[in-house]
């Protein structure tokens, strides 16, 4: 039996799934939270967006803005979802536009936006299925990369068995390489042409320098004038970085569990796994922790239902993005999802 909208956000409010509208105040009616210090100042919105009926979240993995400013979320979608879209787009205001990629659903994770000649493209990373998919800002695709067998570091094992694959994220260079990191399968980097070519594996499990455990995030660093490749070395707890062509630089400190990036006017936006919000400026310093919460059990917390989060505490930051106004835009690792905009003040 087709529910009515009143029948279904009944049933999803009683799961916590559905995020309440923009406003500018919290449920209660109190001032919204300010996290930060100095010109590093945010006013905390959770549960950003006018998510219509239908919809509802799950996991909420990645975010990014387009050129019009539209804000693009990935998601997993939740058990109670009537509409199985895993891409949800918004206007800068909140209002929804559209939605699509029931094809993720489960799977959606790394999300990546690239301007290639006068078109934007979205590059999708689907954990569930192994694969990383350009489309465009409609959803269609563009090509596919499945497991990389041409690499050595992916071959058959005993008994035929192929090395576990599954996708995270990835990077552009400038010359249009891709980078996509293998987070949670075997943890290489496998690297690619423009239109899919397979060039090289590097990285691979390990502690020491040039490996890594669980390459979660990746961006090009343009800061430094060489480009270098960014590495989220999620397992070890680290930032790492490398050459275009594969060779270990250095590596960086001061986050938890790092996810992915975002950079603007030289300031990296980083989400922490752990309970917070990470900036680091052109020299890799800290410059704040935002919204960290150190006294309740992260993992615990989220699986609970909405109104268990801590109004201006994170949870489980997975993706991060600047918006071009400045503000920063987390998405989070929890069971019902949660789209947080802070707005820079």
């Amino acid at each position: 039996m087709k529910k009515t909208r009143r029948a279904f956000l009944k049933s999803a409010a009683a799961a916590g799934v559905v995020a309440p509208f923009v406003r500018g105040q919290s449920k209660s009616g109190s001032r919204l939270p300010v996290i930060g210090a100095g010109e590093f100042q945010y006013e905390v919105i959770h549960d950003w967006g006018e998510l219509p009926a239908g919809l509802a979240y799950g996991n909420t993995h990645g975010v990014c803005e387009d050129a019009q400013g539209r804000i693009y979320v990935h998601h997993t979608v939740h058990a109670t979802a009537e509409k199985h879209d895993s891409m949800v787009v918004f206007d800068e205001s909140g209002k929804f536009v559209k939605s699509w990629g029931r094809d993720f659903e489960g799977g959606a994770h790394g999300l990546h936006i690239h301007k290639e000649g006068g078109a934007e493209f979205l590059y999708l990373c689907d954990t569930r299925r192994g694969l990383v998919v350009k489309t465009t800002t409609n959803g269609e695709a563009v090509f596919t990369l499945g497991t990389p067998t041409e690499s050595p570091a992916y071959q058959p094992g005993a008994g035929g068995k192929l090395p576990k694959y599954s996708p995270t994220n990835l990077a552009i260079a400038p010359n249009g390489d891709l980078y996509v990191g293998d987070g949670y399968g075997s943890s290489f980097i496998n690297q690619y042409t423009s239109n899919g070519k397979f060039i090289r594996t590097f990285g691979g499990k390990g502690k020491e320098a040039g490996q890594l455990d669980c390459p979660h995030g990746l961006t090009i660093d343009l800061r430094g004038g060489e480009p270098n490749l960014l590495v989220a070395d999620r397992g070890n707890k680290r930032l790492q970085y490398f050459t275009l062509d594969g060779k270990h630089v250095k590596f960086v400190d001061g986050v938890n569990q790092p996810c992915h990036f975002s950079e603007r006017q030289g300031v990296m936006v980083i989400p922490d796994l752990g309970a917070r919000v990470t900036l680091l400026g052109h020299d890799n310093r800290v410059i704040e922790h935002l919204g960290e919460d150190t006294e309740n059990d992260w993992r615990k917390l989220r699986t609970k239902a909405r109104d268990a989060f801590v109004p201006g505490k994170f949870v489980c930051p997975h993706g991060a993005c600047f918006d071009h106004a400045g503000n920063i835009f987390v998405v989070e690792w929890v069971e019902v999802g949660r789209v947080t905009k802070l707005r820079k003040v």
